[in-house]
């Protein structure tokens, strides 16, 4: 008999947060579901980790995928189970007991639920508090994520689900193809954005995206990331990847050099004009970084089709 759910992590060298993550979900307070562990091309003891919870666990199974990016690794995922739900926690997240129950029901109730996903709060570090520099909208590179206590029928792919806590039933994933492999995390490139896009065409295909605050899951904060240069780098890969969307549906062009000359004089601005703001200078310098991270693959995507004509 096949299980409702499947509950999937992808991993790349995780070893220091792995097996909580694997833990947190083995813990599930629902009983007919099974969890994956998908082990992309990882040099560490990512392996070791998930055979050692093995023998105790026959729900659990260890899948080796040689092939490096995170939409790879989520469709390889999808391809090894028959469960008609998809649920992808990351390797440095902890699930809450509840979150396999609050996603299997959501889906049952509605046949139109194609993508949903729920709260996700931080464990910082032992001994570091949020600092100053970053505000609310940045702690989301981090991975918040809070719509409030009552479901929300998302209507605006900007506030997608996070991919850290990410649901999605599989005939959806199946009619679009998959995620796609030029979007998503592809080792240390940050790129990102596949969830935003599925969100586009959920919508455009007349499929529902739902948050569900109960479907509670804790992300850690990784130490590295709470330096502003990390936030850099990830804003100027926020570019690219939204360049990359923009090319998957079709919208490339001249016309993108105004969009991101109008976004980044904005950014420029505005953390001028909040000089005073620790938070909000920082908050639109990432924002102009990211769109030198576009402008820059604009460039690219110009010159690459002018030499193909």
């Amino acid at each position: 008999m096949n299980s409702k759910i499947a509950a999937i992590i992808c991993t790349h060298n995780r070893e220091n947060y792995l097996g909580p993550a694997i833990d947190s979900l083995l813990q599930q307070d629902c009983s007919d579901y099974e969890v994956l562990v998908i082990d992309n091309a990882s040099t560490d003891r990512t392996k070791e980790i998930v055979q050692e919870r093995l023998p105790n666990h026959p729900n659990l199974k260890y899948i080796y995928e040689s092939k490096l990016g995170l939409s790879v690794a989520r469709n390889t995922g999808a391809k090894a189970t028959n469960a008609p739900i998809l649920a992808y926690l990351d390797d440095d997240a902890i699930a809450s007991k509840q979150w396999l129950s609050v996603l299997i029901d959501a889906y049952e109730k509605n046949e139109k639920l194609a993508i949903a996903g729920g709260k996700v709060t931080l464990i910082w570090p032992s001994g570091v508090t949020q600092p100053q520099w970053i505000s609310p909208e940045l702690s989301g590179n981090l991975g918040y994520y809070d719509l409030g206590s009552e479901m929300v029928f998302i209507e605006q792919p900007n506030l997608t689900p996070r991919g850290l806590n990410y649901s999605i039933r599989k005939t959806f994933l199946e009619e679009i193809g998959g995620f796609d492999a030029n979007l998503g995390r592809i080792g240390k490139k940050l790129l990102s954005n596949e969830e935003l896009y599925m969100t586009e065409l959920a919508l455009k295909n007349g499929w529902q995206v739902a948050y569900l605050p109960n479907a509670l899951v804790e992300h850690n904060v990784q130490p590295e990331r709470i330096k502003p240069n990390w936030h850099l780098k990830r804003a100027w890969w926020q570019g690219i990847s939204e360049y990359y969307r923009e090319e998957v549906a079709g919208i490339t062009g001249i016309s993108q050099f105004s969009r991101g000359g109008e976004r980044l004089i904005r950014g420029i601005y505005k953390s001028l004009k909040y000089i005073g703001n620790p938070a909000l200078r920082f908050d639109n310098i990432a924002y102009a970084y990211c769109q030198i991270g576009y402008l820059t693959s604009v460039i690219k995507g110009l010159l690459i089709q002018e030499k193909t004509h």
